[in-house]
């Protein structure tokens, strides 16, 4: 397996430069896909670097490169500190974590990704998870079913996308992503249908891999992995991470509850190294579309 078809890395320069690398540190690639990013930080390192690579999906082991200094974790990269104290590590120097889809996942069909093609409709980036997306699909209400689609899209009518959902799978199993598109297609804006699918699939492939589960508990555990002066580089692709991901800088917590000193200042255990979001310039989209919503925060713990 080609790692250049298997994902070609959003923003590497900026991502690699925000992460400020030190010859001999300890970095986490929380997201290694097909490897891009890692290749780039082992390039920065000294002999005496170390980087940790993790995902969950066994595909990507493919991708590791033979260095004494790689190391791939097959895990949810919430999992960071456990691994790391397993391999004799306590403090790091920076996460970095790509959290876009790799075009493996999109253009293996039979993963069910996407809505181009008819597969099986499975969307786990983990193919030994405990629920596809299938799964998901027949097991929810009525009520579940439009709550994810209200909370991780902007569609206007996700009250209609679930009722047609419910009403198609009345007759027969979704059980394809086909399938799943006859069911929704009549509640969509016909002249924005692609994008509107996309949204659809989105908030299902969230849902069945508990990616704002995940990215919390990467944000929290990113306090007790990383030593002062630590990086963390996000890269993310809606506004629900961004949000996150901008709160957390802010406020020190997910929620972005802000708490001030007697002064007025807030306070965080973060001093952020990106005021607003790096994006892709003109170039890097035309040479890959799929990175034009990426957006890049990158923060220091105090």
């Amino acid at each position: 397996m080609e790692s250049e078809t298997y994902h070609i890395p959003a923003l590497l320069g900026a991502s690699i430069a925000g992460l400020n690398i030190k010859p001999g540190g300890i970095y986490v690639d929380a997201t290694f896909g097909g490897g891009g990013h890692s290749r780039a930080i082992l390039d920065a390192l000294g002999p005496e670097g170390r980087l940790f690579g993790f995902d969950r999906d066994t595909d990507a082991l493919a991708n590791a490169p033979a260095d004494p200094r790689f190391t791939f974790v097959h895990s949810d990269f919430r999992y960071i500190p456990n691994f790391l104290r397993y391999h004799g590590v306590d403090k790091i120097d920076g996460i970095l974590a790509d959290l876009g889809v790799s075009f493996h996942h999109f253009d293996a069909a039979d993963r069910g990704f996407s809505f181009r093609t008819d597969a099986p409709l499975d969307m786990r980036m983990n193919r030994n998870g405990d629920r596809s997306a299938a799964e998901l699909v027949a097991d929810y209400d009525k009520e579940d079913l439009e709550r994810l689609i209200r909370a991780y899209t902007d569609l206007k009518r996700p009250g209609a996308i679930a009722s047609a959902i419910i009403r198609a799978r009345e007759k027969a199993p979704i059980e394809t992503t086909g399938q799943l598109v006859e069911a929704v297609r009549g509640t969509l804006n016909p002249r924005a249908e692609k994008k509107d699918l996309a949204q659809v699939f989105q908030a299902l492939r969230i849902e069945v891999n508990g990616e704002m589960d995940a990215l919390r508990g990467l944000l929290e555990q990113s306090l007790k992995v990383l030593r002062p002066g630590g990086r963390l580089a996000v890269i993310t692709y809606h506004s629900i991470e961004d949000r996150m991901v901008k709160n957390f800088i802010r406020s020190g917590n997910v929620a972005g509850e802000i708490d001030k000193d007697i002064f007025g200042n807030v306070s965080t255990p973060w001093k952020a190294v990106t005021r607003s979001p790096i994006v892709p310039d003109a170039a890097e989209v035309e040479a890959n579309p799929r990175s034009r919503s990426a957006k890049l925060r990158v923060a220091e713990l105090l």
